[in-house]
C-alpha cells in the first residue's frame, strides 16, 4: 500500500470555479489517472470510480457518516472557522446537530425510521395529485407569455412549495423560506469567504427564529403536517423526540434544501438536456408513458444535482491501492461515477432506451440512500409530464444565456435558464 504523496499524480483542482461550471473533463482525468484523489494542502480524498464509491457507501463501518471532530461539520476544510461557526449559532440561535446524513447507526437507523414513516409510501401517494395539479397551475401560469427564466418560474417553485405545504408554512411565507435556504446552500458551499460564511448563518439564524414558535405550538397542539410528525414523534431507542437543535438542522438539511433544492437543479438541468438533444425530445414526446420514467433516471445519472457527499476513514483503509489514514475526509464524488464507462455503456449519451437506467448514484446507496427519493421522481416525472403536455417545442432564449453554475463543490445548480416555447394547441 502507498500514501498519496500531495502533489503526486495528476492536478485536479475541484474547488475551482471555472472547473466546478464543467466538471466533466477532471472527472476523466481522476477516474482515469487517480481514482482516489487527495486534493493538495487538505486531508480530502476525493472518489471517483463508481465500484470505489459503491464500495465506501456501501460500508459504514470503515467509512462513517459522523466526524470526530464535530467542527468539521461547520468548515470540512477549516477547524478554526467552524468554531466561530458554533459560537455563532449558539450565540444568537440553535446550533444545528448532526442531521440523519451526518449520523451512523444505531443512532442513524433510529432517527431514520421516524422519516421513513414521515415519507412513506402512502403518504407520497396522497401527495401526488398535488404534485402534478401544481406542475399543470405552473407552467399555465406563464405559458402565454412564450418564454421564461425557467429556473425561477418553474423548478424552484414546484418542490419548494411542496415540501413547505408538507411542513405546514404558509404560501405566502414560501419566498422568504427560499431566502433562508439559499443561505443553507451556500453555507455548506465550501466556497465562501469567512465573512460571507458568516453572513450566511445570520440568515440561516433568521429561519430559526421564524420555525422556533411553530415547533412549541405543535409541541401544544400537534396536526397532520410532516412537521408535526418531527417535532412529536418519539424516536425508538432514545425515549425522546427531536430536541430544538436537531429539529433546526433537519428543517433546513433534510426538508426544505433536501426536499426541494436538489429537484429544482434536476428539473433545470432536465429542460437543457432536452433543449440540447432535440432527438431525445422527439423520442419523449412520441410515446411518454414508455419513455419518461428512463429520461428522469437519466437526468439524474448525467447532472447529478447532488455531485458528491462526505464520508470519514473510521481507520486506516486503503481504496485502489491507496492508504487512506484514519481521520480523512472522504468525498464520493456521485457525479463521476455516474459518468464511469466501466459501469455505463457510451455514459455521455443520454439514452432513453438505457437498460437499468435506475442503477445510478443520484441518491447515493446504503444505509444513507435518499429517503426524499420517491417524491423527488414523482416531482421529476410530473414537471416533465406537464412539459410534454404543454410545450410543442422549446429553445434558448437568444442572448439572455451564460449558463452558469453557483460554485459548490458538493451541489450542481444552474442559476438561469432562459428558454422560448411554442404551446400545444389546446
Amino acid at each position: 500500500m502507498a500514501t498519496q504523496a500531495e502533489g503526486s499524480g495528476p492536478q485536479v483542482n475541484l474547488f475551482d470555479p471555472e472547473v466546478q461550471q464543467c466538471p466533466l473533463d477532471a472527472y476523466r482525468t481522476l477516474r482515469e489517472e487517480a481514482p482516489v484523489y487527495r486534493i493538495p494542502g487538505t486531508d480530502i480524498f476525493v472518489v471517483s470510480r463508481y465500484e470505489h464509491v459503491r464500495e465506501v457507501l456501501m460500508d459504514p463501518q470503515r467509512f462513517p457518516s459522523s466526524a470526530k471532530n464535530e467542527l468539521m461539520r461547520a468548515s470540512p476544510t477549516d477547524v478554526e472557522r467552524g468554531r466561530k461557526v458554533a459560537e455563532r449559532f449558539k450565540a444568537k440561535g440553535w446550533l444545528p446537530a448532526p442531521t440523519l446524513a451526518g449520523r451512523d447507526d444505531p443512532n442513524h437507523k433510529q432517527m431514520r425510521a421516524m422519516f421513513n414513516e414521515a415519507f412513506k409510501p402512502s403518504r407520497i401517494k396522497e401527495i401526488d395529485p398535488r404534485v402534478e395539479n401544481l406542475a399543470y397551475e405552473l407552467i399555465d401560469g406563464f405559458l402565454d407569455e412564450g418564454e421564461c427564466d425557467w429556473v425561477s418560474r418553474f423548478c424552484i417553485p414546484l418542490p419548494l412549495f411542496i415540501i413547505g405545504e408538507q411542513m405546514g408554512a404558509k404560501r405566502e411565507d414560501m419566498w422568504r423560506i427560499k431566502g433562508w435556504t439559499d443561505a443553507f446552500f451556500h453555507r455548506i458551499s465550501m466556497m465562501l469567504p469567512e465573512d460571507r460564511h458568516l453572513e450566511m448563518v445570520d440568515r440561516e439564524i433568521e429561519a430559526q427564529h421564524y420555525f422556533q414558535p411553530i415547533f412549541e405550538k405543535l409541541r401544544e397542539q400537534p396536526d397532520e403536517s410532516l412537521i408535526s410528525v418531527l417535532v412529536n414523534t418519539v424516536i425508538e431507542g432514545w425515549g425522546r423526540p427531536l430536541n430544538d437543535n436537531e429539529l433546526h438542522a433537519e428543517m433546513m438539511a433534510d426538508t426544505f434544501v433536501g426536499g426541494s433544492e436538489t429537484t429544482t437543479n434536476a428539473l433545470a438541468a432536465g429542460m437543457k438536456l432536452l433543449i440540447e438533444n432535440k432527438d431525445v425530445w422527439a423520442k419523449l414526446k412520441s410515446d411518454p408513458d414508455r419513455y419518461m420514467r428512463t429520461f428522469v433516471e437519466e437526468v439524474l445519472r448525467l447532472e447529478s444535482p447532488v455531485q458528491s457527499l462526505m464520508r470519514f476513514a473510521h481507520e486506516d483503509v486503503e481504496l485502489a491501492g491507496v492508504t487512506i489514514p484514519a481521520g480523512s475526509i472522504i468525498n464520493v464524488r456521485y457525479g463521476a461515477a455516474n459518468r464511469d464507462e466501466s459501469a455505463f455503456e457510451c455514459p455521455e449519451k443520454l439514452d432513453l432506451d438505457r437498460p437499468r437506467a435506475g442503477a445510478h448514484m443520484a441518491f447515493g446507496s446504503g444505509t444513507h440512500h435518499c429517503l426524499g427519493a420517491p417524491l423527488a421522481r414523482r416531482e421529476l416525472t410530473w414537471g416533465f409530464t406537464a412539459v410534454v403536455d404543454r410545450f410543442e417545442d422549446m429553445d434558448f432564449a437568444e442572448g439572455k444565456n451564460d449558463f452558469t453554475y453557483h460554485p459548490h463543490f458538493l451541489l450542481r445548480s444552474l442559476k438561469q435558464l432562459h428558454i422560448t416555447f411554442e404551446p400545444k394547441k389546446r
